[in-house]
């Protein structure tokens, strides 16, 4: 029986990538020239340290930038709340958001069995498997999928036939 997993999953390789670059750019910009601006990653979470507010949004906005040129979604970002750190500097816990949550995973469900496409889904842990008899089927349920869920960046592996 064809099938393939839908996947929320982001690219830790990238996103190490992406906060290597930077942290370069953040060292050689002039605006942060003296200041203690950097983002560091410990896991799926980074933290972007800065002197003030102002400057905490000029590394988010850096740190979004080379994310995009890597092809890493932002969506995958879950913003945490602004921490102030030793006498002015401020701080924010970035979280890479990994898997898709159940709430989400029984709407992709609904969503299937709504469109009355003859293909069947199934939540297999933090993916959902859909699973029908022909490899059209299932293809004309992942372009459903991408056009009804835009919320979510959604992957599609594991593709079987």
């Amino acid at each position: 029986m064809p099938s393939f997993d839908t996947v929320s999953e982001a690219n830790m390789v990238e996103v190490k990538n992406a906060v290597e670059q930077a942290n370069k750019e953040i060292t050689t910009r002039f605006d942060f020239k003296g200041s203690d601006a950097r983002v560091e990653q410990k896991e799926r979470d980074l933290t972007a340290y800065a002197d003030s507010e102002f400057q905490l949004n000029q590394v988010r906005d850096v740190l979004t930038n080379k994310l995009v040129k890597r092809n890493v979604d932002v969506r995958f970002m879950d913003d945490g709340k602004i921490e102030k750190i030793g006498g002015d500097k401020v701080k924010q816990v970035i979280k890479i958001k990994n898997g898709i949550e159940t709430e989400a995973a029984k709407k992709i469900v609904r969503i299937i069995k709504d469109s009355k496409m003859k293909v069947q889904a199934s939540i297999q842990g933090d993916a959902v498997r859909v699973t029908g008899a022909k490899r059209d089927d299932l293809q004309a349920a992942m372009a459903m999928l991408r056009k009804e869920v835009a919320d979510l960046p959604l992957e599609f592996n594991n593709f079987r036939d």
